[in-house]
């Protein structure tokens, strides 16, 4: 009863009285009235939208004052020292990457302006998911980058609060939030039909509530402090949430929270057999395995599906039970915060609940008290996030939370003592993935028990894990964190299985007979599911793993790796051979296990090989990452092309700069610590079979292929090399420094082409967690630039278009630091390596060291780390030199499929092989005796011996049609068993046929031989196991083949010294004195062609070894001239032959180009004649008058030339625009100021159109309209400018044009039906065509003659001319033309810009247009000129002008308007006909506009335009003159209406005394005398009062329209219905754009730019340089 009486009385009354009742110590009276009056306004079945009730706790909150006061008091105790500032998505933000210990720290921009961080790397950006500022919080920046504001303790000083301020608040706020949560129990339904609107429907009702939560939390510490114990007390949870026992509508509502509680799987199982209790805990936890046991229900339809059914499909249980009993005790709702958590994860995060949770994060206790409870609700999160339809708003949401929570090392370190958060994580990142297993068909399809993820699952596909591997990744940046992880044995076997789903992803299967008819783009989600989810956790953790003290870590890391590897092996059933035809791109384990060698052995100085596996575990590892090397080649050579564009994407994903670092760059160097440890001879063997090119390697000139196309052989080859090179030339893992990596990536990319700053940052890989390695925008980067790089400032090409600050290498860059292998490695486009090649060879052309076409430079390479050594065994072993040696051999016998490239490859190998010796070549060694070598081609594996030995006989199989068979075998061949022993291996792959007792080396035997050896099998089992399965029958189809003994009697030096001879053209043979050079010139050498490389090579080994020296003289003293008479073998006379035919063919070449250049000349000079047969005379303008021709035009549609005819005129290509540029003109020169607020006006009363408009309107005050209509010119604002590009066609072609153009509707951005076009010479854009007149060229004579006239007779002949009326013409074609533009030009401004008289539509009205456009035309051709027609000269622009046909069609018509000869300007001037004069101004109605008034310019184009064409020059220089008079006495007039009276009485009597002198008619003093004694008589209207003076309202731009997008940093410019984005006049400090502001780097005005903008502006040309427009619908 008591309560219902104070609901009746006034609220804050009310309040006051129980605030002052509580504040008396008594039996709490006062307390159990406030509560019974709470009971009333909070009724939990009253409507949530009321109102009321809220007004209610606003008052009793303040305890009688006024809201707004009680808000401002409360926050005058505020100690809080972090800014905490939320913010939602679209939010500008600021983040200094100088200041931040986190990588995720943000500020507001309140905060980023108070601080200080000048010259610091920072930029601003959008918000993506939201955010909060971090001003203040130590643990996530640096003190030196707080504001002002947050870098005082401001606790310190604030005084403690009166404990009677929040007493009402900490009584009420526990009431109102069991109300909020009692309406969000009741609100919630389980997810079915319908059920998302009344969610939403709920939240709206609930949002005033949930906003005065959020409002209270501004109000600082003292209220955050009061609702945090709230928010975290136990007690008054266990109070409220259940209600009181008689209360039926808390019972109730509290059944519904259980009931939402079971159903999302958070109540134990002993909870669900006894309801008691409010306890809720981890799903993820309360259940054996990953899943959570309430989740089930949904997980088990999921696998009953058939398609998901994986049999193998493993759970993955928690190392130790008892960590799950610790988490089930903890995780009970015992306080309203982990209620309302609860609900905000089942209402799916709604933004307002977002905001409020994290606005009380700056109070230490909540922040603590939240994250354990959104840690606790981990896994129910991320089960909801996976059920939900919104998943992108809601990972936005939950990573918006996450984020504030995890970036703090020492909460995220709390928590995973605590609360285990690196299990809850890993846990449910297993299972999430879980859900979306399918069986692996690598390999073994039937039998395979590996299961791997399916990236086509809505979960994949959108990046639904992204909020949680986005935590783990944050988490795992804080080292304290990762070592934990890093120490928990269970957790990295979990987590190495976790990857395993990952290895074998999204597998190719290559198709050999049709297309794919749907190509798959699940690739996307495959790659980026491996970068985030494996590859980024990887570099987290290895930035832990830098030094010996964390060596324990890296052993076990890589112990867990080798581990799981053997078990996919074994899951896979994989023995030693991949499956034909298969690929996946996605190994994370082996690059796990890449990346862990490689930081062992580079930071932690752990020895290599106590890392390493047993020789066959290398074996097995090695193939996977050969195989993607094999298949890029495959790519490139077209031989995946059936299964269509997505192949060549994923090979370009694979080695694009975001993802090389965790892919490309491990995959190679575990290939390189596999090459080192395993036997070299297998190694090269297996490299050259699974490039499938074994076949191609023998020294036959014809050999058959089962694998490859002909056409696929030489591409192939060529990879295979490029491979093996790759392999054996980089050091980024293998001993590089991170400055040295740096430096090669950056000379790399510049060298493909000049990068901008941010597009060479982008390209650049980095680790991609910024605390490791690299990070780019640090100094290291900007110092490593200017040591590489120059900088070109942008500038704009002759076309107009605006390039962007540039940077490009140095040309001691070129010089010595090119690489191109690091090119090869680093290109996505394969056009890129042709890009850097070009330009390498323009700077050699530039500098003078190589003008022909230079091959890619050899590049000497870095040590190796000692551990890697091994490395070089490669390049000395002696299948390698046997390939080589075969493929020198083929070039120099031009083999077909050979290329420049494979030479340069081998060419590359050999020197390689020069520069690494192993340790006991170094010494000369002398000569091994041949014929102790029976079993192979050379005697050791030294490179240094094997180059000088000789090979006599290989033994070759070929077909029986080869050219080889022909021969006769040599008679040595049976008596020489050494000779035969050094026959040929056999690189035909037919490897079964045992040839044994011929010692034919076959590659892949030898290769199979060592594997056998290796893994010490029974000679059954290893030939069972390593028999591929299409080795049967596979050579069934061909033809026989034949073994042939071939005689070659040379070694590689001799065959070096071929080449050379080849290469040079016979024309420089290698000299020995080449070999003797001294170090200096031997530099030199690095640039060149391959015969530059010859001779480094033989250089290199001559000065290695003197066997190699003494072999090199002879073979040349041997060659020497003069020639001694040789034998020519079939193939050498071939290679002669075809050096003659090419000679000749040269020769050819020269004398038809002769022949040509002579015909040409002649032709040239009888054109001359035809055109000027009299040149001599014509020459001589003063002499004789030049004959009259008429003018002829070319029509560049039909192509035929001829005059301009009255029935088939010819017209020029015009483009008609409204321009307004002329009325912006201003007195001031002063710079304008860019206005940014409604009272800022940026256009003054000083440009020329409002000063036109002011005028005209003062005259039609005083004056009579139409002779107003004649005194001034109008088109300053919205007049029209005529273009032409200069080009001329007929009309009737034009029309024909217009007509196919509306068919075919090709032309974007203009519109056919408003007859828009484009030149179809020089498509400049166009909108109409002005008729040319038909008739002779000027008559010069007449222009020029000289003239005797007096002055008063040439007056008289003008007024005669004046009076001739313009005769009618003639309908004819031409004049429905000219009728026809003058529409056009009409249609071209808007109607406002032409009715300037008092009667719209009169014929003055027309009059006055006519002239205006004929003055707007004449004003920009002088300002396009600079303002003066004396010094100005012509433009480009000036000589294409179109002016004479444009006043030709504006006088046709002008002349029609007759002027009657009573008001005829010429009379009154002239003063011939006074009396007439004297009646004008008396007729009754306003006045004529005095002569004084009129404005001289358009008089003159009026004189101009209505006398007959043509115009003598004295009747032109008549009207000037008159005209001038006019204007010098309208100067002196204005000149004294601005004088005081004291200076006109001085002027006025000093110019009477001068009209006394004899030459007063010449003296302005007179004249000036004589203005002022006239002005004086009367009232001038010059001085008229200001204020009658209005502007009209105009539109600024005439339909060309100049804006500046502030968002997105860009200029826009709208022409009509089109636009065009012209650019951006604002760039950063690297003269680059920033268009969308993405970067968000401080930009600054280029001067250029803008000056460039309005010159474009000025002169029109907006349409010309501007090239992709486009219709704007308005909708900009």
């Amino acid at each position: 009863m008591m309560a219902a009486s104070l609901l009746r009385r006034d609220k804050k009354a009310t309040a006051a009285q129980l605030k002052a009742d509580l504040n008396r110590i008594d039996d709490g009276s006062g307390a159990r009235l406030l509560q019974d009056l709470l009971d009333c306004v909070l009724n939990p079945e009253m409507q949530a939208g009321d109102t009321e009730a809220l007004e209610w706790c606003k008052c009793l909150l303040a305890g009688g004052d006024a809201f707004d006061e009680f808000c401002k008091t409360v926050r005058s105790y505020d100690n809080a020292t972090l800014c905490g500032l939320v913010w939602t998505a679209n939010f500008v933000a600021y983040r200094c990457r100088t200041c931040g210990i986190s990588p995720c720290m943000s500020l507001c921009a309140e905060c980023f302006n108070n601080g200080d961080h000048t010259g610091h790397d920072f930029n601003m950006f959008r918000s993506q998911a939201g955010g909060a500022c971090d001003c203040g919080d130590s643990n996530v920046m640096r003190e030196s980058g707080f504001c002002r504001r947050h870098r005082s303790k401001t606790g310190e000083n604030v005084p403690s609060i009166p404990r009677d301020l929040l007493l009402m608040s900490e009584m009420v706020l526990p009431r109102f939030i069991i109300h909020i949560v009692q309406h969000l129990r009741d609100g919630y339904t389980e997810p079915e039909t319908g059920a998302e609107r009344d969610l939403q429907k709920v939240l709206q009702q609930l949002d005033p509530h949930i906003s005065f939560l959020e409002e209270l939390t501004k109000m600082g510490g003292a209220m955050r402090t009061v609702l945090t114990k709230i928010l975290t007390n136990q007690q008054t949870f266990k109070d409220l949430s259940m209600g009181q026992e008689d209360n039926v509508y808390a019972k109730k509502n509290y059944d519904k929270y259980l009931a939402a509680l079971k159903s999302s799987g958070l109540v134990s199982a002993e909870e669900k057999a006894g309801a008691g209790g409010a306890d809720a805990v981890l799903g993820a936890h309360s259940l054996p395995g990953a899943a959570a046991e309430a989740s089930a229900g949904s997980v088990k339809e999921e696998d009953q599906d058939g398609g998901q059914n994986v049999g193998q499909r493993k759970r993955v249980k928690l190392s130790s039970s008892t960590k799950d009993k610790s988490i089930m005790d903890a995780l009970k709702h015992k306080c309203f915060l982990e209620e309302l958590l609860f609900w905000t994860i089942k209402y799916e995060f709604p933004q307002k609940m977002v905001t409020f949770l994290l606005n009380m994060l700056p109070d230490q206790d909540y922040k603590i008290a939240f994250t354990k409870t959104f840690v606790q609700h981990y896994a129910f999160i991320m089960e909801t996030l996976m059920r939900s339809h919104e998943s992108d708003t809601m990972s936005n949401r939950i990573v918006h939370i996450s984020v504030q929570l995890f970036s703090n090392e020492e909460l995220a370190r709390h928590m995973t003592e605590e609360c285990q958060l690196l299990d809850i994580m890993v846990t449910v990142l297993h299972y999430m993935m879980e859900s979306c297993l399918i069986k692996c068909e690598l390999q073994d399809e039937e039998n395979s028990r590996h299961v791997v993820v399916n990236c086509g699952e809505p979960l994949l596909k959108n990046n639904t894990y992204w909020p949680l591997v986005s935590d783990f990744i944050n988490i795992l940046s804080h080292q304290s964190v990762a070592k934990r992880f890093l120490e928990d044995h269970s957790l990295l076997i979990l987590w190495m299985s976790f990857v395993s789903f990952f290895q074998g992803m999204n597998l190719n299967k290559r198709e050999l007979n049709e297309h794919v008819e749907f190509e798959s783009q699940t690739y996307y989600a495959a790659f980026a599911a491996e970068l985030e989810a494996c590859a980024q956790p990887m570099w987290g953790l290895l930035t832990h793993c830098k030094v010996k003290e964390t060596q324990e870590y890296t052993k076990t890391v890589v112990r867990y790796c080798l581990e799981t590897l053997q078990m996919w092996f074994d899951a896979i059933g994989f023995v030693d051979e991949p499956a034909p035809n298969q690929l996946t791109f996605h190994l994370p384990l082996h690059r796990y296990y890449a990346m862990f060698l490689s930081k062992a052995v580079k930071c932690q100085g752990i020895d290599l090989d106590s890392l390493l596996p047993d020789q066959e575990m290398l074996m097995k590892i090695m193939v996977h990452p050969l195989q993607i090397q094999a298949s890029l080649s495959e790519i490139h050579s077209n031989m995946w092309v059936r299964n269509g564009l997505q192949i060549k994407g994923q090979a370009m994903t694979y080695v694009q700069s975001h993802f090389c670092n965790s892919m490309i760059d491990p995959d190679i160097f575990l290939l390189q610590v596999c090459a080192s440890r395993l036997d070299p001879d297998y190694f090269i063997s297996c490299v050259f079979e699974r490039f499938k090119v074994v076949d191609l390697l023998t020294m036959a000139s014809q050999h058959q292929n089962a694998v490859l196309e002909p056409e696929q052989e030489r591409p192939m080859l060529e990879g295979a090399l490029t491979f093996l090179v790759l392999l054996t030339s980089l050091r980024i893992h293998l001993g590089m420094a991170d400055d040295e990596i740096l430096r090669a990536e950056m000379v790399s990319q510049l060298c493909m082409n000049d990068r901008t700053h941010s597009s060479l940052l982008d390209l650049i890989p980095e680790n991609p967690n910024p605390k490791s390695g690299i990070i780019p925008g640090s100094c290291s980067f900007e110092a490593m630039l200017s040591a590489v790089a120059d900088f070109k400032a942008p500038v704009f090409e002759p076309g107009g278009s605006m390039q962007q600050g540039m940077y490009t290498p140095k040309a001691e860059v070129w010089e010595k630091e090119f690489d191109p292998i690091m090119v090869v490695l680093r290109t996505v486009y394969r056009r890129d390596v042709q890009s850097a090649m070009d330009r390498y060879a323009a700077f050699l052309k530039q500098t003078g060291m190589h003008s022909g076409n230079p091959w890619p430079p050899y590049k000497e390479r870095t040590p190796l780390h000692p551990c890697y050594r091994g490395l070089v065994k490669l390049l000395h072993c002696k299948t390698l030199h046997i390939v080589m040696f075969t493929l020198l051999y083929k070039i120099s016998m031009d083999h077909s499929n050979m290329s420049e490239h494979v030479l340069c490859m081998v060419l590359y190998l050999i020197e390689l092989g020069l520069d690494n010796l192993v340790q006991e070549d170094r010494e000369d060694e002398e000569p091994s005796i041949e014929e102790h070598c029976h079993d192979s081609w050379f005697p050791g594996t030294s490179l240094l011996s094997n180059l000088h030995h000789v090979i006599n006989f290989v033994r070759v199989r070929v077909p029986e049609n080869a050219p080889e068979v022909k021969k006769e075998p040599p008679a040595s061949t049976s008596s020489e068993p050494a000779a035969a022993g050094q026959t040929s291996r056999r690189l035909t792959g037919n490897w079964r046929e045992n040839l044994r007792e011929a010692q034919v080396f076959s590659l892949v035997a030898e290769r199979r031989r060592k594997f056998q050896e290796i893994i010490n099998r029974s000679s059954r089992e290893a030939d069972q196991a390593v028999r591929p399965k299409a080795s049967s029958g596979r050579w069934a189809p061909t033809p026989p083949l034949v073994t042939e003994i071939l005689e070659v009697r040379e070694s590689m030096l001799s065959l070096l010294l071929k080449l050379h001879r080849k290469l040079s053209a016979l024309q420089d043979p290698f000299s020995p004195e080449r070999l003797d050079e001294p170090p200096a010139s031997a530099a030199r050498r690095t640039h060149g062609d391959g015969v530059t490389a010859i001779e480094r090579i033989l250089a290199k080994a001559a000065a290695h070894s003197r066997h190699s020296r003494r072999s090199i003289l002879d073979l040349c003293a041997r060659n020497a001239p003069p020639v001694p008479p040789r034998k020519h073998s079939p193939s050498d006379k071939k290679t002669m032959d075809k050096e003659e035919r090419r000679q000749k063919a040269r020769e050819r070449q020269q004398k038809l180009l002769a022949e040509f250049a002579s015909r040409q000349k002649s032709f040239m000079e009888t054109a001359m004649d035809v055109e000027s047969p009299d040149g001599d005379m014509a020459m001589d303008l003063d002499a004789l008058e030049q004959p009259e021709t008429e003018v002829l035009y070319d029509c560049v549609i039909c192509g035929q030339s001829g005059p301009s005819t009255e029935e088939r005129p010819t017209g020029l290509v015009v483009l008609l625009q409204a321009t307004s540029v002329l009325g912006h003109r201003c007195r001031s020169t002063e710079p304008k100021k860019l206005p940014t607020s409604d009272e800022e006006h940026i256009y003054p009363a000083d440009t020329c159109g409002a000063i036109h408009d002011v005028r005209l309107t003062l005259l039609q005050r005083f004056f009579k309209d139409s002779s107003c209509l004649q005194s001034v010119s109008i088109g300053w604002d919205g007049g029209v400018y005529v273009q032409t590009c200069g080009h001329t066609l007929h009309i009737d072609c034009h029309k024909s044009y217009m007509e196919s153009l509306r068919n075919d509707q090709v032309l974007q951005g203009s519109s056919v039906e408003k007859g828009e076009f484009t030149c179809p010479l020089c498509r400049q854009f166009a909108n109409s065509v002005l008729p040319c007149q038909p008739g002779r060229a000027p008559e010069r004579g007449v222009w020029h003659g000289h003239t005797n006239k007096g002055l008063t007779v040439l007056v008289k002949e003008v007024e005669e001319l004046q009076d001739q009326l313009g005769a009618f013409p003639t309908e004819s074609n031409l004049t429905k033309e000219m009728e026809s533009v003058i529409k056009d030009i009409k249609n071209t401004t808007q109607k406002k810009y032409m009715d300037y008289g008092k009667t719209p539509g009169s014929p003055d009205n027309d009059f006055l247009f006519m002239y205006s456009v004929a003055r707007t035309n004449l004003e920009l051709e002088l300002v396009h000129r600079g303002g003066d027609l004396c010094c100005g000269g012509a433009s480009a622009a000036a000589k294409r002008s179109c002016l004479n046909q444009l006043f030709h069609v504006l006088a046709m018509h002008m002349r029609l308007y007759s002027i009657d000869s009573a008001y005829n300007p010429w009379t009154r001037l002239t003063q011939i006909s006074c009396s007439r004069h004297a009646d004008s101004t008396c007729n009754g109605g306003s006045p004529e506009v005095p002569m004084l008034f009129r404005d001289v310019p358009s008089l003159l184009i009026i004189f101009v335009l209505t006398m007959p064409q043509p115009l003598r020059k004295e009747h032109f220089t008549c009207v000037v003159k008159v005209l001038y008079t006019l204007q010098f006495t309208q100067a002196l007039a204005a000149l004294c209406v601005r004088l005081g009276p004291d200076e006109r009485q001085a002027w006025s009597t000093s110019g009477a005394l001068k009209k006394s002198l004899s030459n007063a008619d010449r003296c302005w003093e007179a004249l000036l005398s004589h203005a002022i004694n006239e002005l004086s008589k009367g009232r001038s209207v010059y001085a008229a009062d200001a204020d009658h003076m209005s502007m009209h309202s105009q539109a600024c731009g005439a339909a060309t329209g100049i804006f500046l997008l502030i968002n997105a940093s860009v200029i826009i410019i709208i022409r009509g219905h089109r636009f065009c984005l012209w650019g951006s006049v604002y760039l950063d400090a690297h003269g680059e754009e920033d268009r969308d502001l993405r970067r968000g780097k401080p930009l600054f005005l280029c001067e250029e730019r803008y000056r460039v903008l309005g010159q474009q502006w000025v002169s029109h040309t907006f349409d010309h340089i501007n090239k992709r427009w486009g219709p704007h619908y308005n909708g900009l």
